[in-house]
């Protein structure tokens, strides 16, 4: 992730997931942080980030 377009894009498609409550993307890093009000489904992460572009959880 280079941009606030590729920040926007995860946080946008993260957030949709049912439960997520925060997501807090770190461009420097490149970290991902999720905050859920109930269990998250890691592969559904994973999902999120990928349909948000060309991006991958490691």
């Amino acid at each position: 992730m280079t941009c606030s377009h590729c920040t926007n894009a995860v946080t946008e498609e993260v957030s949709a997931i049912p439960g997520v409550t925060a997501v807090d993307v770190d461009l420097d890093s490149g970290s991902l942080k999720v905050t859920s009000d109930a269990p998250v489904d890691f592969d559904r992460i994973v999902e999120a980030v990928a349909e948000a572009g060309d991006y991958t959880v490691s």
